[in-house]
């Protein structure tokens, strides 16, 4: 998804744009699955009792709050974070009702770094370091593809090409 144009200054172009890795949707899915096969053994075993109904009611209540609070909710959250690298500056915009973000100037980036766990390794993500002119280094974990951000980071810092 493209960043929206009317957030960016004339003349700055977006270098790269990320959400966070899908390695954080699996909790979410997991936890879909997990209610859906719940709620649908337990509906079964209630089937031929008086009160079934009310039962039933229940557990569709009870499970459309678990995924509406321990998937949906994660999934939206996931799809309205943004971590964009332009000519000028690193943006990160996080939220839904409330919205919240952090311009970082290329002109006050003093470094960039990257950090990865073998699994993470494997998935293909990490945590990229920014260090800044603030007293300390923002860690946004996550990153998809942490290592190529790095280097197109790094890149555009240093003015090289």
């Amino acid at each position: 998804m493209v960043y929206p144009d009317d957030l960016l200054v004339p003349g700055e172009q977006i270098v790269t744009h990320r959400r966070p890795h899908w390695k954080s949707l699996v909790v979410p899915v997991v936890v879909l699955l997990l209610v859906v096969g719940t709620s649908t053994f337990l509906a079964a075993l209630v089937r031929a009792q008086s009160w079934a109904p009310w039962a039933w009611l229940a557990l569709a209540v009870t499970g459309a709050v678990l995924v509406g609070w321990l998937t949906v909710a994660p999934v939206v959250r996931w799809r309205a974070t943004h971590f964009v690298v332009t000519s000028r500056r690193v943006l990160v915009r996080e939220g839904v009702l409330s919205r919240h973000g952090i311009d970082i100037p290329m002109s006050r980036i003093n470094s960039v770094q990257f950090r990865h766990t073998a699994l993470e390794r494997v998935l293909g993500c990490g945590t990229l370091i920014i260090e800044s002119a603030s007293d300390e280094p923002l860690e946004f974990a996550d990153v998809p593809g942490v290592e190529r951000v790095h280097a197109l980071l790094y890149q555009e810092v240093t003015g090289e090409s």
